[in-house]
């Protein structure tokens, strides 16, 4: 039986991925580097799961003007460089760039509303989650979630499935009881690894992933209600 919805974050709750690349292009500006990722740069760098991941994986790929820095003062450069594209982020998701995906609000009232379980799983930073839905839904948002799993508390990234083992274990559920909400072929790796049926709504940033394996694949949630959700469920699981 479908006790819970289990929601990703970037991507998937709303289109965030374009304004994270203009903070990232804001923060390296900043810093003085001559670095500008575009669409189709970041669409790659997308790969790697995690901000200061990815600012690590491309300063190994091009050392981006930094030389002879020691494996300290590269940490806390990429460090400063996330401190900066958080900051920028967060200004520009509080000046409206950014909106929940069509579909997505309705469906967490919905389940709210008939008493189910709420989650987000993400490897995002807190306060990119708490920007964003503090704007999308208003400064009641954590209430309706009884479970937040993010960088913070889960450190290994996706495709480990680790953020949802403790999101599950947290919530006292089994992910066959869940339905989780991803964007991206790295998400579903995770969700799937620990057993949860799996929603996925592409962007165009993730659109080009392999998601075989997902219990379905839509352009949006618009007009997927918590009745179409229980029937997915039940095909799925054969509950």
């Amino acid at each position: 039986m479908l006790q819970a919805l289990v929601f990703d974050v970037d991507g998937t709750l709303a289109d965030t991925e374009s304004t994270h690349r203009a903070a990232f292009n804001h923060a390296f500006s900043e810093e003085g580097l001559d670095w500008v990722w575009d669409e189709a740069l970041y669409t790659e760098l997308l790969e790697i799961s995690g901000g200061k991941e990815r600012i690590a994986h491309y300063w190994k790929r091009t050392r981006g003007g930094i030389v002879g820095i020691d494996a300290y003062a590269l940490q806390d450069t990429i460090a400063r460089l996330h401190e900066l594209k958080t900051a920028a982020y967060e200004g520009m998701v509080n000046d409206g760039q950014v909106s929940l995906r069509p579909g997505v609000l309705r469906l967490i009232e919905s389940a709210h509303d008939q008493g189910m379980g709420l989650a987000i799983a993400t490897t995002t930073s807190p306060v990119n989650i708490a920007a964003l839905l503090r704007k999308a839904i208003g400064p009641h948002w954590r209430a309706l979630f009884g479970v937040v799993e993010d960088a913070s508390t889960a450190p290994i990234k996706k495709p480990h499935p680790q953020v949802y083992l403790q999101t599950l274990q947290r919530m006292g559920m089994a992910g066959a009881h869940c339905i989780a909400f991803e964007d991206s072929g790295n998400g579903l790796k995770a969700s799937v690894a620990a057993g949860l049926p799996t929603v996925i709504t592409p962007n165009r940033f993730t659109q080009h992933h392999d998601f075989a394996g997902a219990m379905r694949v839509l352009p949006d949630l618009a007009g997927t209600t918590i009745a179409d959700l229980r029937i997915w469920h039940a095909l799925a699981t054969g509950a």
